[in-house]
């Protein structure tokens, strides 16, 4: 530390400039006072950069992290997120003690992007997780705030390339807190991240300490599905050139029969189907992932065997879960979704329906009867 720099903490909550050097210690003016909570995220700015030397010495994983990690094995959590990653090596040796702690464990890995070291090893760590988060209150204490929309565009785009969910957090209606309405700017800040295709949004203060959860959660919800309805009349989206997804043979067809469907229901061939739901059945919940990733204008409703995996397929974007024991006659399968489903009130008869499978990797289209 040097006379002159800054301490910023939780992102700009609460500042102090340094004045003084007192052998180990530091005496502080307090230049934005605010409220300091314990664990505050501390970083240290000199001349409008981040000094990034002593934070880099800091533990991925805390020993409390270790105590926390233990107890969500124990009681069999579907996800644990990550803070801090710094690089694919800590995701891999995350992934390596849960599955020496407990060999029936399938807990998946979300790394939360909120570092410049973050940034510097993304596409490597998003490829070694199972999700990502963009934690932008910390992101943006390590970085010029102007960059933060850039970097939330790029974090979901490179997510979606690679078939991995992602989740925008932090101050989507932060106002809430301690307001019952949002402010019109945080509602466009929502609108935004639902245009940029992520597949969650997760509320943080407004939900854990704000006076109006349930408010927050209701205005969070009737923003999102109204964006989503908006954009899919105007059709206005710009469709994206995925990358192969796929690293082996039966994975590449799964890839090429998912894109085919989500064709299909887009109208982007010359049939134009008009399709008013897609059908996947899936054992390890890859090919309702690639559906996901796909973004087809109609909901996909995903069945598969595992309790685990149909928790986790909760996470992706436009799927609508369901666990059902399957018998190798896919006209049984069929059936038993199109009662399932009618008697809930989520399709009817007459609609028009494409079913997928990774057991056949087939790909039919048919009316609901």
């Amino acid at each position: 530390m040097r006379v002159g720099d800054e301490l910023v903490i939780d992102g700009g909550m609460v500042r102090f400039e340094v004045i003084e050097k007192i052998g180990p210690d530091v005496k502080c003016l307090c230049t934005d006072p605010g409220l300091l909570l314990p664990r505050a995220n501390l970083t240290f700015w000199r001349e409008g950069k981040v000094v990034r030397e002593r934070n880099a010495m800091l533990p991925t994983i805390s020993a409390k992290d270790w105590l926390d990690i233990d107890f969500g094995i124990t009681e069999g959590v579907d996800f644990i997120a990550v803070s801090f990653v710094k690089s694919a090596e800590v995701i891999h040796h995350l992934k390596s003690y849960i599955a020496a702690r407990c060999r029936e464990s399938d807990v998946a890995l979300i790394a939360k992007i909120e570092s410049i070291d973050s940034l510097k090893n993304l596409e490597e760590i998003i490829q070694a997780s199972d999700g990502a988060m963009v934690a932008r209150g910390d992101l943006g204490a390590q970085i010029p705030l102007e960059q933060v929309p850039l970097v939330q565009q790029k974090i979901v785009q490179v997510c979606r390339h690679l078939n991995k969910p992602v989740i925008v957090a932090s101050q989507l209606l932060e106002s809430m807190i301690e307001y019952p309405t949002p402010t019109r700017a945080e509602v466009a800040d929502v609108s935004e991240a639902v245009r940029q295709r992520a597949d969650a949004l997760m509320l943080s203060g407004e939900s854990a300490m704000g006076q109006f959860p349930d408010k927050a959660l209701a205005v969070l919800r009737s923003v999102s599905v109204r964006i989503e309805k908006w954009w899919r009349e105007e059709k206005s989206y710009e469709v994206m050139e995925l990358n192969d997804a796929a690293s082996s043979f039966p994975d590449c067809i799964s890839e090429e029969i998912c894109n085919c469907a989500a064709k299909m229901d887009n109208g982007t061939i010359a049939n134009n189907l008009e399709v008013d739901a897609i059908f996947v059945y899936t054992k390890t919940g890859q090919m309702a992932s690639l559906l996901s990733r796909c973004r087809p204008d109609c909901p996909i409703f995903a069945f598969t065997t595992t309790p685990s995996i149909r928790r986790r397929l909760n996470l992706q974007w436009g799927l609508i879960p369901f666990r059902l024991s399957f018998s190798d006659d896919m006209e049984s399968n069929l059936n038993k979704t199109f009662s399932l489903l009618k008697a809930r009130g989520m399709i009817k008869t007459g609609d028009l329906v494409i079913a997928v499978s990774d057991m056949l990797q087939s790909i039919q289209v048919m009316n609901v009867p």
